[in-house]
């Protein structure tokens, strides 16, 4: 009686715990496998600075730094239907109550937003959205700890003086020819 009853609980458990919304961890996970998409996983090591050269700031904002996944579709004259599609759903999942934009430029065809999890002082991802009507779009998600927009802003910065290791971001290259 007792395996019965802790069995109904455990599939009880299991079954509150699985969240049928979209996410845009799960959209990453169901797409990276397709032929439309480029996925890569970005590590911090893709920066490349002299620590001893950087402030106090620019120290914290890359030590909350862990990495950076990127998912970006290629449009081409066969899969305009598919783009059409991928980018509505991406565009619903960013609205989610989850996800909290900070900024967006552009519309329609052209046009990328910010957004992030978290509150304003603890962010545990930002996410980049953006697409060209010409190209195709990307999403990446900045995933952090105790990330904030000052740390973002000191990202940038750093990025602006780093040696990028562009071998982390080969497989973007066919994205960027056009």
């Amino acid at each position: 009686m007792k395996l019965i009853y802790f069995t109904a609980m455990l599939a009880s458990l299991l079954l509150l715990s699985c969240n049928s919304e979209p996410s845009l961890q799960k959209y990453f996970v169901e797409k990276s496998e397709n032929k439309d998409f480029v996925a890569i996983d970005v590590s911090p090591s893709i920066i490349n600075v002299d620590k001893a050269k950087l402030t106090a700031e620019q120290k914290t904002a890359l030590e909350s730094f862990d990495k950076m996944n990127i998912l970006a579709f290629k449009l081409d004259d066969k899969n305009q239907a598919a783009y059409e599609v991928e980018s509505k759903k991406l565009t619903q999942i960013l609205k989610g109550k989850e996800y909290q934009e900070l900024m967006k430029v552009g519309s329609g065809k052209d046009g990328a937003s910010i957004s992030f999890v978290g509150d304003e002082d603890d962010i545990d991802e930002f996410i980049l959205f953006g697409k060209r009507k010409d190209n195709g779009f990307a999403v990446v998600r900045i995933l952090g700890n105790d990330m904030n927009p000052n740390n973002i802003m000191n990202m940038i910065s750093i990025l602006q003086s780093a040696n990028i290791d562009m071998e982390q971001l080969k497989p973007l290259e066919g994205l960027i020819k056009k």
